[in-house]
């Protein structure tokens, strides 16, 4: 390959539930791309970020976490996982080293099989003490022999180590091309969608038990205001119940309000105009079961 080649490539990350997907992608990026959770499943929709390295550039889709169920809402997210895979040059198979493969990570295997060609495999976590990457090296082995050891990366989301090692394995699979987007760019997230999943990244760090999955936000209003210096959003929190709406209210709203100002804290370390947030909380009783809102999520 010529010294001055330049590639640009995509690259499909996949692994089960809580494997810190969102975070390796936010690390790589260098800043917020994807919302972060202990709760599995935060990511719903693939979301883009974009890495410039040596020249190169990596386009990077952070997939749902894939959680072997038949509920609806599942199964659509396993169709947006098969897809990315698809249609990807590489994979990014992120594996949860604190954890013992079990039949989450059998049901990713079955998919990832079909493509070992392209897959890069980071095994994540190994900043923490409970970690054993030395168990889940041996794993791949014995489920993806195909995928070469030198393929194979310890890496860590938290403290960025191994990161290097690991971009310069994925410039290595991808093609030759300019780059799609412009040096600065580190995603091409619309800002209507960056704001929702902050919002509902807030809900799901201050809530628990069911209340996270039956949320999803929505915005109905946006406007700048004050010469582009202020945008003003409307947004609601759609939950199933009446008495989920109650909770994410909270006594004297004071659960909303700190979903709201956590909400904005974040907006303004993000976005170059100030936001200001009208936040409500409505019922769509069921709204996990009905199709065209599933459809949302792509």
């Amino acid at each position: 390959m010529p010294a001055d080649s330049v590639k640009c490539g995509t690259v499909a990350v996949i692994g089960r539930p809580s494997a810190g997907k969102s975070t390796l992608i936010n690390k790589i990026c260098g800043a917020k791309v994807s919302i972060v959770s202990p709760a599995p499943q935060t990511t719903r929709n693939s979301i883009r970020g974009i890495a410039n390295y040596a020249g190169n550039q990596l386009i990077f889709i952070d997939t749902p976490g894939y959680h072997n169920s038949e509920k609806k809402l599942n199964l659509k997210f396993q169709s947006i996982s098969r897809d990315c895979l698809l249609e990807s040059d590489c994979i990014l198979y992120v594996m949860d080293s604190t954890r013992e493969p079990g039949q989450e990570e059998e049901a990713v295997i079955e998919i990832v099989k079909g493509f070992s060609s392209r897959v890069i495999v980071a095994v994540n976590k190994t900043d923490l003490q409970k970690s054993s990457p030395g168990m889940i090296k041996l794993y791949v082995s014995k489920v993806l022999p195909d995928v070469p050891a030198y393929r194979i990366f310890e890496v860590s989301a938290k403290t960025g180590e191994n990161i290097q090692a690991l971009l310069e394995a994925l410039v290595s699979m991808a093609p030759e091309g300019p780059p799609l987007y412009p040096a600065d760019f580190y995603t091409d997230q619309e800002v209507d969608f960056r704001i929702s999943e902050i919002i509902r990244e807030k809900v799901m760090l201050n809530t628990r038990d069911e209340i996270p999955h039956s949320v999803y936000v929505e915005i109905s209003d946006m406007e700048m205001r004050r010469n582009g210096k202020e945008l003003f959003v409307r947004a609601f929190l759609v939950t199933e119940r009446e008495s989920q709406k109650a909770v994410l209210i909270g006594r004297d709203a004071s659960m909303i309000r700190k979903i709201k100002e956590e909400s904005m804290a974040d907006f303004k370390k993000i976005f170059p105009y100030y936001i200001i947030l009208d936040l409500q909380v409505k019922v769509n009783k069921n709204w996990r079961q009905k199709d065209f809102l599933i459809k949302k999520f792509n």
